[in-house]
């Protein structure tokens, strides 16, 4: 027989504050470990580590990013990259962004960035699997450079069009050389979830471990696990090469990597990329690699935006990042760029908080914290809003009003007080309408019913009329 529970009752409301301070994203609170049955065992996996591990997001927004639109121009991406430092803040948490050597311009744009002298992001490079190409990072003065190590028979046969070993022997061949030219090689293990882990990655990766054990920490080998096409899976007891879960534990424990010299690099082509960069924290990979609004290759990689508060709500805190930047980043895509965003594109787009609902209106009159998912004023500065349709009703058109006036508590304007507006808005829909109202209607509806309210409150100001 299930407990049975009765109703409590309580004298003040029960707000969970601890689980959704709303100052913030709500926490992610885990209340046990969490198990994966691998080669018969059952292995724990701990979550209360992450708030331990130094983990943190890289970006490809400038490599992987410039892989599915037209590429950025020197000051476009000098411009991105002082977004990205003021966003990552002084600890660091979007650790390091990777770029192209190959054209002029891609040294242009690395030379640019690098002039600003920012230690977060670090400029690292991006490279093939060819020795010649370290020259490329050599003359830039990086330290560190990914090297594209595929890894999958359908890249080694097919593509490359080597077998096994002579792949493996030349892949050891490019890290040798880096490491020699005192460069760190980071190994992106490209289509890692449809390869013979055990039969290829694990001793390629094993013998990555083996080279690291004697070469200084600013040397030792990184490992990028790249699900290529977006085949990884989250869900427990999923097999490998698809399992995250079992992927990790076979890099950490079978191949020896550390938490953090492993990285997270995910594809969007079953809507999936997002959850499986946050699987790959909670399982063990210190570093998930992601990009600007996702923008990447095909279906493109883990949002900026999105793997930044996910960390918030991980960590329980900003610890130095600035996310009041994200309205500037998304204004300079708009107008420098040409790029704009879908207008629902979660913490990003223009009404990602806005409601088209009466009753969820009404909720958002009472107490904003009943329909909004934190303070977006304060992290994004962007309050939640209405947009005008035939379900707004009187709340919506309320809310409407009080916040393009700016009014609060008290001060606000009823709903008896804006019963014109609201005929209008429902004349409108009785007589066929099936568009939103826009901004600019309701503004001028403002200024033809309270004309005196509108100049009191709004007067002159540019800044106000266009909303």
């Amino acid at each position: 027989m299930p407990k049975q529970h009765e109703l409590v009752e309580v004298e003040e409301p029960q707000l969970l504050e601890d689980m959704f301070p709303y100052k913030l994203p709500p926490r992610i609170v885990f209340d046990g470990k969490v198990v994966e049955e691998i080669d018969g065992s059952l292995v724990e996996f701990d979550p209360a580590a992450l708030l331990t591990r130094d983990i943190r997001i890289t970006d490809t927004t400038f490599r992987d990013g410039q892989q599915s639109r037209p590429p950025y121009t020197v000051e476009q991406t000098r411009r991105l990259y002082e977004f990205l430092v003021r966003l990552s803040g002084p600890n660091g948490v979007i650790r390091q962004t990777e770029f192209f050597l190959y054209s002029d311009k891609d040294r242009r744009a690395v030379e640019a960035c690098l002039d600003l002298g920012a230690t977060h992001p670090q400029v690292t490079g991006w490279v093939r699997a060819d020795i010649g190409d370290l020259s490329r990072v050599e003359k830039l003065g990086l330290t560190e450079t990914g090297i594209l190590t595929s890894c999958s028979d359908y890249h080694i046969f097919h593509k490359l069009r080597h077998n096994r070993r002579s792949i493996f022997d030349h892949y050891l061949a490019v890290v040798h050389a880096a490491l020699d030219a005192g460069i760190r090689p980071r190994c992106h293990l490209e289509d890692v979830t449809r390869a013979d882990i055990d039969g290829f990655v694990l001793p390629f990766v094993q013998q990555l471990t083996r080279l690291s054990e004697t070469l200084p920490d600013h040397l030792k080998i990184k490992v990028r696990l790249c699900d290529t096409l977006g085949f990884g899976l989250s869900y427990p007891g999923v097999a490998l090469p698809r399992s995250i879960p079992k992927l990790i534990h076979r890099m950490t424990h079978d191949a020896g990597v550390p938490p953090d010299r492993l990285e997270w690099h995910g594809h969007n082509d079953f809507h999936k990329v997002h959850i499986n960069g946050a699987t790959a924290w909670l399982y063990g990979v210190d570093a998930v690699n992601a990009t600007l609004f996702g923008i990447g290759e095909r279906t493109g990689n883990p949002p900026l935006e999105g793997a930044i508060f996910e960390y918030i709500a991980i960590r329980g805190t900003l610890n130095g990042l600035d996310t009041t930047v994200f309205p500037e980043i998304i204004d300079y895509y708009a107008t420098e760029i040409g790029h704009r965003l879908p207008d629902n594109a979660p913490f990003v787009g223009r009404h990602f908080n806005t409601t088209r609902a009466g009753i969820h209106a009404d909720g958002l009159w009472r107490d904003e914290r009943i329909y909004n998912i934190f303070d977006t004023t304060t992290l994004l500065a962007h309050p939640p809003g209405v947009a005008i349709t035939d379900k707004s009703g009187a709340d919506g058109v309320a809310l409407w009003v009080n916040n393009f006036l700016g009014l609060h508590g008290p001060d606000r304007l009823s709903k008896i007080k804006l019963h014109k507006i609201c005929r209008f808005v429902a004349d409108q829909y009785d007589n066929g309408r099936t568009t939103a109202i826009s901004d600019q209607e309701m503004i001028e509806q403002l200024r033809t019913h309270l004309p005196d309210v509108y100049q009191k409150h709004i007067g002159d100001k540019p800044e106000k009329r266009q909303t």
